[in-house]
């Protein structure tokens, strides 16, 4: 589904916003919310507006280009209607995709890298071992900057049981169990003998391999064998996407108060941001995204880390 925006640049955006929506939710569903964003629905085709200093955004979206180009008209000629005072200048951005809307800069993504602690001889090793073996598979593991991310979460959160849900090569895993207390133990889940063969080399290396405890079998028959009590401290999410909501449902019951499940590749290249992208991945990444903002279990922010990471704390 291709996307386009617009930045109207006006003294008075909240009047404009709200003035819109009045005029408009007598014909479609136009609702405002308290911090002044609000969102037009037309059929399939959305629009959303949002506040800022000298202005405001505007966001369509739209199952196709024709009923795109449909919605940016209508919110235009309203907004156009009722703008006498002064005139206003509308113009929107060429359609983009999902899967184009979000991209790391080279220049970014070497600066995050050089700018955290850095990876030591093991990881720096992995990496290269990791592809050379696995060849096109390699994306697979965590970035360095996101495996400090774990580390620090782990550590902060004080877990003395993890849980991780995809092992790969073990880059991950190395971070998490790095960050336990003494006596914690990293429940790693995966179904490849291939891949964690040599995650295990690493684990030794590290100086970790007796803190995890590694099932292969299908992760959901793993973390349905566990306890019902609240035991997990941590989890790790960064396996298929189809299977995502029910890891979720299955590590969240458990999680301890106060402990953490972090989800990675919540943003699919883009693709969640476009309901044109139906494959079973985004469908089940994008239900995933909405049971987690809307459950009332957690707190959670959503990352733009890499490919996107959800960080969800257990509350009460």
């Amino acid at each position: 589904m291709p996307h386009s925006t617009a930045y109207v640049v006006t003294d008075r955006p909240e009047r404009y916003i709200k003035q819109l929506v009045s005029d408009m939710n007598h014909k479609v569903e136009a609702v405002l919310g308290g911090d002044g964003r609000a969102v037009i629905e037309l059929g399939s085709a959305r629009c959303v507006l949002r506040p800022r200093r000298g202005g405001f955004e505007m966001i369509a979206t739209a199952a196709g280009e024709e009923p795109l180009a449909g919605v940016r008209d209508v919110v235009t000629r309203h907004l156009l209607r009722f703008a006498a005072q002064e005139e206003l200048v509308v113009d929107w951005s060429p359609p983009v995709g999902g899967d184009a809307a979000w991209t790391l800069s080279p220049v970014v993504d070497d600066y995050l890298l050089t700018h955290c602690s850095p990876a030591d001889e093991v990881l720096r090793d992995l990496v290269v071992r990791t592809r050379e073996e696995t060849a096109g598979a390699a994306g697979m593991q965590v970035s360095h900057d996101e495996g400090a991310l774990l580390t620090m979460l782990a550590r902060m959160s004080g877990a003395r049981l993890a849980v991780e849900v995809g092992v790969f090569t073990g880059y991950s895993s190395i971070c998490i169990a790095r960050g336990l207390p003494a006596g914690g133990r990293l429940l790693a889940c995966d179904v490849s003998t291939e891949w964690t063969s040599i995650a295990r080399n690493y684990w030794e290396r590290a100086g970790v391999a007796d803190r995890i405890d590694l099932r292969i079998a299908p992760a959901l028959e793993t973390l349905r064998a566990l306890p019902a009590e609240p035991v997990i401290g941590f989890a790790f999410i960064d396996a298929d996407k189809e299977s995502y909501p029910d890891y979720y449902e299955e590590v969240v019951t458990r999680l301890s108060p106060g402990g953490l499940v972090v989800v990675d590749n919540v943003f699919q290249g883009g693709r969640v941001f476009d309901p044109a992208f139906q494959g079973d991945a985004q469908v089940a990444v994008r239900r995933l995204n909405e049971t987690i903002a809307r459950d009332e279990r957690v707190e959670s922010v959503m990352l733009p880390v890499r490919d996107g990471v959800t960080i969800a704390r257990r509350v009460g």
